[in-house]
């Protein structure tokens, strides 16, 4: 949470492609506010701000107070934003206003730690199933992200969205049967891919005595394709 955080936003009067088109030439993007009871609001905002809130510790679930000139204060959260496909600029924004007095519906990242004794001792793979789990909180308890320790997972165990440590007014809302993280056997390309490394190492012996052994057999069938061959000749011959 970072609500000291403030973004600077101009209401916006006209709408459609060439309004748009002259607020990203002065180097702002369209945006709109909407939610908590109150009326959604046209308004104009730097997508650099934005991008800084993005690329933050709590990212999308940054709370900040947008403050419109000549309008409202309100804290905000970004819900959606645009990119463009070829540039990689932001586009477009959705903010949502916020009530700190009222539970929000919020994904926050999951991330583990320690290495499973399954991958260790059985040679087996630790696969992130999911990256995030939804929780329902307060606005100011929602938290950067949650952590679990995988150190004790063996072949065919796994850690669910139902461990996730819950603090304060913290309800989950995925289902505790979601499996985040487990250990599993390695597939059979994936066991290609460590094994192919070490066979590519070689020699120069290696790789002539390869050749030296290929060739006799070569010659080898050649010699016998002739000789069975030959009767056949003959007895055309005859």
């Amino acid at each position: 949470m970072a609500r000291d955080i403030s973004v600077a936003a101009e209401s916006r009067v006209t709408r459609g492609k060439n309004e748009s088109r002259r607020l990203r030439q002065r180097g702002m993007i369209p945006a709109i506010l909407y939610g908590a009871y109150g009326q959604a609001v046209a308004v104009a905002v730097s997508p650099k701000e934005v991008t800084r809130i993005l690329h933050s510790k709590t990212g999308h679930n940054t709370i900040f107070n947008l403050a419109i000139r000549e309008g409202e204060t309100a804290p905000a959260m970004l819900v959606d934003w645009q990119y463009d496909p070829v540039k990689d600029t932001l586009l477009h924004v959705d903010l949502k206003r916020i009530d700190l007095s009222k539970r929000i519906r919020v994904s926050v990242p999951v991330t583990t730690f320690g290495e499973a004794k399954g991958v260790k001792q059985q040679d087996g793979l630790l696969e992130l199933v999911v990256r995030e789990v939804e929780i329902e909180c307060l606005p100011d308890e929602i938290p950067e992200h949650f952590t679990l320790d995988v150190t004790e997972l063996m072949m065919g165990q796994s850690v669910r969205a139902g461990e996730v440590a819950l603090t304060g007014s913290m309800v989950l809302v995925s289902s505790a049967e979601l499996v985040i993280a487990h250990v599993v056997a390695m597939r059979a390309e994936e066991v290609a891919a460590v094994v192919a490394p070490e066979a590519a190492v070689a020699t120069p012996e290696a790789g002539a005595a390869a050749a030296t052994t290929a060739e006799p057999e070569v010659i080898k069938k050649g010699k016998k394709e002739e000789e069975a061959a030959v009767p056949e000749t003959k007895g055309k011959k005859k």
